[in-house]
């Protein structure tokens, strides 16, 4: 019965770390899906592309409130607790959907329309900044020793059924809906339906336990929590080394995943509905890999299972971008989406818990913060803008390719560097547990 209780109880606490990245991202995506439409509504201009540009730097913003929000609320998180961190977070993320699923347009009240939405992107990007940290934080405490690495994967897993969720509900509801419908009310809906997840989560969140981990941690921590200050000149060799983990995970997200429709529609000429399926394939098996790789990491250690799937992807990359550029097709895409996202799912299904590694439990949500944050802001936020960049330049269309190989030679060293928690003591640990 006891275990059965904790089992239920460790399941709850899994779904509540999930459930608010589940829907941070799932807004990410359908904006970035509807930014044409979100453009002409509350963007308006004789010129389309500067209309859309518009939407897409409002869509920016919210990366540069990222490390601020991921700074605050990690600092917050570290010294009220993760539990109080993450019901503020998703509060915040709640009102941020709610705010572009309900405002005017232009139309309606003119410049106000904009602002509003300028305003749910900053709630938003403040609101994730703190998300991934606390979450994985909450994640990787809550989990038994034997399972740190399982139970952290989770945390992107909920991101995966995100960008599924988010792609097949754009896709459903532009095949049902005409131009017309879908310009005027119907691109509403997706942001309502995703609003939907804000009262669930918090609800499950208010139920949650704190980590036993972290209440014995601040129990024996003596004298006020360190200052932000404090954290990156005694941590500073984990906050860069988790700075290089990050880097790889990122770029890789915003190129092989966000980008890609676009790049196969507009580059390679490629049919952007079959694109999309063939999106949400590769995602879906990535979703299946990433708690399968965490696992594994439990047995044979974060930095092997890191450095093997961030070496198979280096040299994957490059020659299937020119396989496919030589020919394209949606069956040449399928195979690439479907080998790159299997070596980045192995590489995500460990990452979160080497990053909480670094950092020790008093300290953990903070440096996270500011590491992943700061990568996500510098290498994320700006990767469509270097990869198409490249692009011109080099006038290839291979040219993505050469801005994740340059990340991943910067994972790889940040794994070769990173601090591996000791095996033989997860092991110890094991066998105390296991022991009826």
């Amino acid at each position: 019965m006891q275990t059965s209780s904790t089992g239920v109880s460790r399941t709850r606490q899994v779904v509540a770390a999930v459930i608010g990245n589940a829907l941070e991202w799932y807004d990410f995506i359908v904006y970035g899906f509807l930014a044409s439409i979100i453009a002409r509504q509350f963007f308006p201009s004789e010129d389309e592309y500067a209309s859309l540009l518009m939407a897409l730097a409002t869509f920016g913003v919210g990366f540069f409130m990222r490390p601020v929000g991921g700074i605050l609320l990690g600092m917050y998180s570290d010294r009220k607790g993760r539990k109080a961190a993450m019901q503020m977070i998703i509060r915040l993320m709640t009102v941020s959907i709610a705010l572009i699923a309900f405002a005017p347009n232009y139309a309606a009240i003119g410049m106000g329309a904009p602002l509003l939405i300028v305003v749910a992107r900053m709630l938003q990007g403040f609101a994730t900044g703190g998300e991934y940290a606390s979450a994985t934080a909450f994640l990787v405490e809550s989990a038994p020793a034997h399972r740190k690495g399982l139970y952290g994967s989770w945390q992107l897993v909920g991101q995966c059924l995100a960008v599924f969720s988010g792609a097949g509900m754009v896709a459903l509801f532009t095949h049902l809906l005409t131009p017309e419908a879908l310009d005027s009310w119907g691109w509403r809906i997706p942001f309502m339906i995703g609003l939907l997840i804000g009262p669930v989560g918090l609800w499950i969140r208010k139920h949650m336990e704190e980590p036993e981990e972290f209440l014995e941690a601040r129990k024996q921590a003596k004298g006020a929590s360190p200052s932000l200050m404090q954290v990156i000149r005694e941590h500073r060799r984990a906050i860069l080394v988790s700075m290089g983990l990050a880097c790889g995970a990122t770029v890789s997200f915003y190129v092989v995943l966000v980008n890609m429709p676009t790049f196969a529609h507009k580059n390679l000429g490629l049919p952007l509905d079959r694109v999309l399926l063939v999106q949400m394939l590769a995602v879906a098996l990535m979703t299946v890999i990433i708690p399968l790789s965490g696992a594994l990491s439990d047995r044979l250690g974060r930095r092997p299972v890191l450095m093997a799937f961030t070496l198979a992807f280096f040299v994957m990359v490059y020659p299937l971008y020119v396989w496919v550029a030589a020919a394209p097709s949606i069956e040449r895409l399928l195979v690439m989406q479907l080998l790159l996202c299997s070596a980045i799912g192995g590489f995500f299904g460990p990452a979160p818990t080497a990053l909480a590694e670094q950092f020790p439990i008093e300290v953990r949500s903070t440096g996270v913060s500011v590491a992943y944050n700061v990568a996500v802001m510098v290498f994320g936020g700006f990767a469509p803008l270097i990869v198409t960049w490249l692009s011109k330049v080099l006038a290839t269309p291979v040219a993505p390719s050469f801005y994740v190989l340059f990340a991943c030679l910067l994972t790889l060293l940040g794994t070769y560097c990173m601090q591996e928690a000791p095996r033989a003591k997860r092991s110890v640990e094991l066998n105390l547990e296991v022991k009826p």
